[in-house]
């Protein structure tokens, strides 16, 4: 199985601040999926991570079957979710009968596999008039000190693949697919700087992949950045702005 080395030396190093960082979705997700999934129907979440996204997947009454290639993120997952089955696969290669699945989803994860392997591996498994639901939690940087957080980091940035780059786009419109749909939520993560900010930043795949020294510069200049900021420096809670955009595309 191929997991890029990013995702694979990063996310082993850093389950428990992803979990930490990472902020949840905003409810008024939960009627979007709702259009697409409910009691008796099967999702398929793919890159599933510690399952952050997971929870708004089940609150539809579908049965959820996590796929998650990362052994450190697949433990999280299991801890934190033992009712639900998480499975080791990657997405060009998932264990499905075909045309047996209501909904593949991927929650922060599908430019991570945006490649016609995984997409054929997509329309293969679903069911005909299925869904193909892509969601990504994306910091808003038209707040200046968000867009000076994000440069702090991006000056470590490698070749990993990551949703701003557009790059997933690519792969629409997709064989065996309708349009690609997108919907968007306001969406904020509020709590201690050094979780909502932090660990939200530490926990980007490549940074978490540097060496430990590396890692300590990129906390520093974090930490400056917060410092710096009046909306930040010395707050015992901080507001980080996120835009939720959500996709959707049906099986033909």
């Amino acid at each position: 199985m191929s997991v890029h080395r990013a995702a694979g030396e990063g996310f082993n190093r850093t389950a428990d601040t992803y979990m930490r960082g990472r902020p949840d979705y905003p409810p008024a997700l939960d009627e979007w999926l709702a259009a697409s999934l409910g009691p008796g129907r099967i999702a398929a979440e793919i890159g599933a991570g510690t399952g952050k996204f997971t929870p708004h997947l089940a609150r539809t009454g579908c049965e959820v079957v996590a796929v998650e290639p990362v052994e450190a993120m697949r433990a999280a997952f299991c801890a934190h979710h033992p009712g639900i089955r998480a499975i080791e696969a990657v997405a060009a290669d998932l264990p499905f009968p075909d045309g047996s699945i209501d909904a593949v989803c991927c929650a922060q994860s599908f430019h991570w596999f945006a490649t016609p392997e995984a997409m054929g591996e997509f329309r293969r498994v679903l069911k005909p008039g299925g869904s193909l639901l892509l969601v990504w939690n994306v910091r808003d940087e038209t707040v200046p000190w968000v867009r000076a957080l994000g440069e702090v980091v991006d000056a470590w940035a490698d070749d990993a693949p990551r949703y701003g780059s557009g790059a997933w786009r690519a792969m629409f419109p997709a064989h065996g697919f309708a349009p690609l749909e997108e919907t968007r939520f306001a969406h904020a993560h509020r709590g201690a700087a050094e979780h909502v900010i932090l660990d939200r930043f530490l926990s980007v795949s490549f940074v978490a992949a540097l060496p430990a020294p590396e890692r300590e510069t990129v906390a520093d200049r974090l930490q400056a950045v917060i410092d710096a900021t009046p909306d930040l420096a010395g707050k015992s809670e901080v507001t980080m702005p996120y835009v939720t955009s959500a996709f959707r595309c049906r099986r033909l």
